[in-house]
C-alpha cells in the first residue's frame, strides 16, 4: 500500500493503532540492502511496519546532490513489498513543506548538530532533525528504526526526541556491510569500479584505530593524524577522522572506555562515511 497524503497516512495508522503498535524506517529512497535489514529490525519489534521515501531538500546544502540524488521510487516499492511492509508512505514535497523553504519552522539540536559532519555541511542536521519531527508528527509511530551507520544522525535524533518529550523509541541498527567492509550506502553507487576498489580502505583504517585504542592507546591526536594520512595515501581525501566518546559525541578523555571512531572521506564524486563504536 502507497499513500502520498499525510490526511490517508493518518487515517490509516489510526486504524492499525486501535489493535497494535507501529514501527517506522524513514529513507531518502534508492533503497539496498541495508535498508531491508532496517525494515526487518522494525517487523521484530511491531506488528505494522511503515516506510517513508522523501528526498528532503532541508538536509542538502549548496552545491550538494539534491537534484541528481537517486529516484527509484517504483523499484523501491516493490523491494518493500517483497519485504512485507504493511506502507509505504512517499509524500511530495509540497505535502511536507507547504510553505516556501525560507519560512519553514526548523528544529535546531544545539552543539551535537554542529560538529563533524555538521561541521562540513552546515544546516545539514537543522534539515535532517526537521523533517524526522515531522514524519514523527505525522505517522506517529510507537518506535523508529534507524541505521547505525549514520551515527551522528541517530545522535541527533534520539536528542531531539529526548528533549521535546517525543513519544517514540529509537532504536539503532547495527551497519551492514558488503564483503569486503564497506558500509552500504545509496551514494555507493556514484563510484567508478576503480573507486569502488579503494573505497574499503576506509572500514580497514577504522578497524585499525579501534585496535589501537582497544589496546589501550589515548594518543587520540596521534591516531588520528595517522589514520587521516593512511586514507589520502590511499586515493581518498580525508574530511576527518575523530575518536569521539559514544555517548554524546563529546571529546573522550584518557581512559574512556565507550568510543565511537568516525570518518568521512572524499572519493570521486561520493562523500564516504563510516564508524565503529565499541567497549574497551
Amino acid at each position: 500500500m502507497t499513500i502520498n497524503d499525510v490526511g490517508g497516512l493518518r487515517t490509516q495508522v489510526d486504524t492499525w493503532r486501535r489493535g497494535g503498535n507501529v514501527a517506522f524506517v524513514p529513507t531518502m529512497g534508492n533503497l539496498h540492502s541495508g535498508h531491508l535489514a532496517l525494515v526487518k529490525a522494525a517487523r521484530d519489534l511491531a506488528d505494522r511496519v511503515v516506510v517513508s521515501i522523501f528526498v528532503n531538500p532541508l538536509q542538502f546544502g549548496a552545491g550538494e546532490d539534491f537534484d541528481n540524488y537517486p529516484r527509484t521510487l517504483e523499484r523501491d516499492a516493490g523491494m518493500l513489498e517483497a519485504e512485507g511492509t504493511d506502507l509505504l508512505f512517499a509524500p511530495p514535497v509540497a505535502a511536507m513543506y507547504p510553505k516556501p523553504q525560507d519560512q519553514q519552522t526548523r528544529v535546531e539540536v544545539p552543539g551535537i548538530s554542529t560538529l563533524l559532519c555538521g561541521a562540513s555541511r552546515p544546516g545539514h542536521f537543522v534539515g535532517v532533525a526537521t523533517v524526522v519531527c515531522k514524519l514523527f508528527n505525522m505517522v506517529q509511530p510507537d518506535v523508529a528504526v534507524f541505521g547505525k551507520k549514520d551515527f551522528q544522525q541517530l545522535m541527533v535524533i534520539r536528542r531531539m526526541v529526548e528533549d521535546l518529550a517525543m513519544p517514540v523509541r529509537v532504536v539503532g541498527a547495527e551497519t551492514l556491510r558488503e564483503s569486503d567492509g564497506l558500509a552500504m550506502s545509496s551514494r555507493n553507487g556514484y563510484l567508478t569500479a576503480e573507486e569502488r576498489a579503494l573505497a574499503p580502505v576506509l572500514y580497514r583504517v577504522l578497524s585499525g584505530l579501534k585496535k589501537h585504542l582497544v589496546a589501550g592507546s589515548d594518543d587520540f591526536a596521534g591516531l588520528q593524524s595517522k589514520a587521516a594520512r593512511e586514507l589520502d595515501e590511499n586515493g581518498l581525501r580525508t574530511d576527518y577522522v575523530a575518536i569521539r566518546r559514544a555517548s554524546d559525541l563529546a571529546e573522550p578523555g584518557p581512559g574512556e572506555r565507550e568510543l565511537v571512531v568516525l570518518a568521512a572521506a572524499y572519493l570521486g564524486r561520493a562523500r564516504l562515511i563510516d564508524n565503529i563504536d565499541f567497549s574497551r
